[in-house]
């Protein structure tokens, strides 16, 4: 294989880890959010 594949594989491994941090980012901001309404609503029956 020349350089170019390796710069290739490079640039491939980088966006599939980047895509799979920004998925795990959102995931946890989805949870985030579910807790947050959840405590809200825990909150205004408490009231």
């Amino acid at each position: 294989m020349d350089k170019m594949h390796y710069l290739f594989a490079a640039y491939m491994a980088i966006w599939i880890l980047l895509a799979l941090y920004l998925f795990s980012i959102h995931s946890r901001e989805r949870k985030l959010r579910e807790e947050i309404e959840r405590l809200k609503n825990i909150l205004d029956k408490a009231e």
